[in-house]
């Protein structure tokens, strides 16, 4: 599992007890069963409406990406890049097709294809970078998913407020304090489940989501990177330090807590450098 999100989970799993155990008198005034499927069934509801089914079916998939482990192949693509690079050098096409065999991503084996079929330079790195204009808008468009789920749960808690306190004002003519007491209780769970569920759970994991989807696009910047530099038979040690400083300044940028300053596509300086 992701480590991050373990710990995500086990806070969240903490925060709970305590709210539970120690911040209210009766613990059991926190469980409101239809309340609680008031948020869920009214969110996917609207969820529902407003997405195609096919989309509405990737949730479970992408709450998964997020669980799962993130694994860094940066270096391992780097090096295959490399050592494509030294056979493309010597002329040895034959010896790149056959080592495209053994590569497994899909985006390096598309452009070092495309550069053994010799389309011009200028059309792999466009056709790369449609793919990776597309990838960021599609995946940017799943994280939104989560993102609208996040503004749903509130509505619907609020909701489940406005019909307990219906109930409430049914029950003042009856003129039992505590039974207005517990539905006054009950009212307000909802909004806490509604509150609960897009910061515990919609928010992070639309935002690991685009994050993961930075990282992915920094590899894929790299490689279009490297078949430019391989398309120009670059030296594939100036090849392996250049995507490995490519590599560190945006991991660089995507860890700044500042924001973001404007600057010119790597691609582009180092065109103007050569």
């Amino acid at each position: 599992m992701n480590p991050s999100t373990l710990i995500g989970l086990l806070a969240s799993l903490i925060l709970m007890t305590v709210l539970l155990m120690f911040a209210a008198q009766q613990p059991s005034l926190l469980l409101d069963l239809p309340g609680l499927a008031i948020v869920v069934v009214g969110t996917f509801a609207a969820t529902c409406i407003s997405y195609p089914m096919a989309e509405v079916r990737r949730i479970p998939g992408l709450m998964g990406l997020v669980l799962r482990a993130e694994r860094e192949h940066a270096q391992a693509d780097i090096d295959e890049l490399v050592s494509l690079a030294r056979r493309w050098n010597d002329g040895d096409t034959r010896a790149v097709e056959q080592a495209l065999e053994q590569v497994r991503n899909p985006f390096l084996c598309a452009g070092v294809q495309l550069l053994v079929d010799q389309v011009a330079e200028e059309d792999i790195l466009e056709l790369l970078q449609w793919r990776i204009a597309r990838l960021r808008a599609k995946e940017h468009a799943e994280a939104q998913i989560f993102r609208v789920m996040a503004g749903y749960a509130p509505a619907f808690g609020m909701l489940g407020t406005l019909i307990g306190l219906v109930n409430l004002i049914f029950v003042l003519g009856d003129g039992d304090l505590g039974s207005v007491g517990r539905q006054m209780a009950m009212s307000l769970t909802t909004t806490l489940y509604g509150v609960l569920l897009a910061n515990l759970l919609f928010k992070p994991v639309a935002v690991k989501l685009e994050r993961r989807t930075e990282r992915r696009v920094v590899v894929m910047n790299a490689i279009l990177q490297g078949i430019s530099m391989m398309a120009r038979k670059r030296s594939p040690g100036l090849m392996r330090e250049t995507l490995k400083s490519f590599v560190a300044h945006y991991r660089d940028e995507l860890l700044s807590d500042g924001p973001p300053r404007p600057r010119a596509p790597l691609l582009t300086l180092w065109r103007k450098r050569t």
